[in-house]
């Protein structure tokens, strides 16, 4: 799994049998999911089914990682070797690797409009928080315990560069991270980042909190 700045974080071997070795592959991108990593470029070499094959498990056995919700990704195919670090660099430099990479964040902006325009309506789970101060209070815990469980925080990079609390913005980031809560900076051109902006700009996705019923 690499960054955007090719910094190699895992490497999984592979054994006999497939299923596990994608069950791996899945195991070490996780730390990376929770932190709201949301775009996946698969690269596999030419007139193979390497990328298919795991998409194909992806569905099977993790469904919630492709049905639209907060918790979606969204996979993108290259053709391409990425085994080693050398390989890697070279790739991410190709125009076709950043195309792939624009259109997989967009897809994933597409997912998140979909999720808040869901989310706002009257009979959703999912509450929606817009001020900085609710965040706070959402994210440090200071609510009450049958208040909104927060899960994602997301914002505009437009939002983030014209703040005048880009120090508490970028503390709440950090401690939402820790927090294990998904954080996500969109492009504020994307339609998503529109809708963002129309908000505000910052916005927190929560889960309600059903009281049991008696």
């Amino acid at each position: 799994m690499f960054s955007e700045v090719v910094k190699l974080d895992g490497m999984v071997e592979r054994g006999e049998e497939l299923y596990d070795f994608h069950e791996s592959i899945v195991n070490a991108v996780r730390p990376a999911f929770k932190e709201g990593v949301r775009s996946i470029v698969l690269a596999a070499p030419a007139r193979t089914d390497y990328a298919e094959n795991f998409l194909d498990h992806i569905r099977k056995h993790h469904a919630w990682l492709v049905r639209e919700g907060p918790n979606a990704a969204t996979f993108g195919e290259l053709i391409g070797s990425a085994g080693r670090p050398h390989e890697v660099h070279e790739l991410v430099r190709t125009k076709a690797f950043r195309e792939m990479i624009g259109e997989t964040r967009s897809r994933d902006a597409e997912n998140i409009s979909a999720v808040l325009e869901k989310s706002l309506g009257s009979e959703s789970d999912t509450v929606v928080s817009y001020s900085l101060e609710q965040i706070e209070d959402l994210v440090y815990g200071r609510q009450e315990h049958d208040n909104p469980r927060p899960e994602h925080v997301v914002l505009t990079d437009k939002y983030l560069a014209g703040t005048k609390n880009r120090g508490r913005v970028l503390r709440l980031l950090q401690i939402s991270k820790n927090n294990g809560i998904k954080t996500t900076i969109v492009n504020a051109e994307t339609r998503a980042g529109i809708r963002l902006n129309q908000l505000g700009g910052l916005v927190c996705f929560a889960k309600r909190n059903r009281k049991k019923r008696s």
